[in-house]
């Protein structure tokens, strides 16, 4: 018996999807070598997946001052861990993985970063992400003092908070639909992928 993808639901063929929405699946199929149960999970309505998917674009595949996709897959791990979202830790845990090429990393980030043993800058911004995403999230003079010096912009800033923010509503969307992780993402960066 296999798990459901949502309570929600779902389309019974890609092919029943708009287009737009459709060629986005089949484009990460074609790279990953599967289609992530994110995507169908939202496919039940394509303005929102579209909107979805562009702001996660937006944020996660543009070029940061600083941030590097390792580090911005390391805050969606951090924070989906404390909102308790199971497909984002795995899923972006995978990704992780494969960025840094730290097979050890997205584990202890998303036990508990700040005895993970990372740098300065990461604990400050695995710390600030914190406080973007699970608590109040205001700018102080503090927070941006001990941001700058640890080496980010004001544009990082603004991404660091942004994703925290971004994933905390992912994460309760796939809550929500009690979407599971793909079995795929469990290995990925953790054994050799089949050419």
């Amino acid at each position: 018996m296999t798990t459901p993808i949502s309570r929600f639901p779902i389309p019974e063929s890609i092919q029943d999807l708009p287009e737009d929405v459709r060629d986005a699946m089949l484009t990460v199929q074609e790279k990953a070598g599967f289609i992530p149960n994110v995507f169908l999970m939202l496919a039940h309505r394509p303005a929102e997946f579209r909107a979805f998917f562009a702001y996660h674009d937006a944020l996660m595949e543009r070029e940061s001052d600083t941030l590097t996709k390792a580090e911005k897959e390391m805050i969606v791990v951090a924070t989906s861990a404390r909102n308790r979202c199971l497909y984002c830790v795995v899923a972006h845990g995978a990704l992780v993985r494969i960025y840094s090429k730290d097979p050890l990393l997205a584990d202890q980030v998303a036990v508990n970063h700040r005895v993970a043993g990372l740098s300065e800058r990461h604990t400050v911004m695995l710390d600030f992400a914190m406080h973007c995403g699970l608590e109040v999230g205001e700018l102080t003079d503090e927070w941006q003092t001990r941001l700058l010096e640890v080496g980010f912009t004001q544009d990082d800033i603004w991404d660091i908070g942004s994703i925290a923010a971004f994933f905390g509503m992912s994460n309760r969307l796939v809550t929500l639909a009690g979407t599971p992780p793909n079995e795929e993402f469990y290995l990925m960066g953790r054994v050799p992928r089949d050419k």
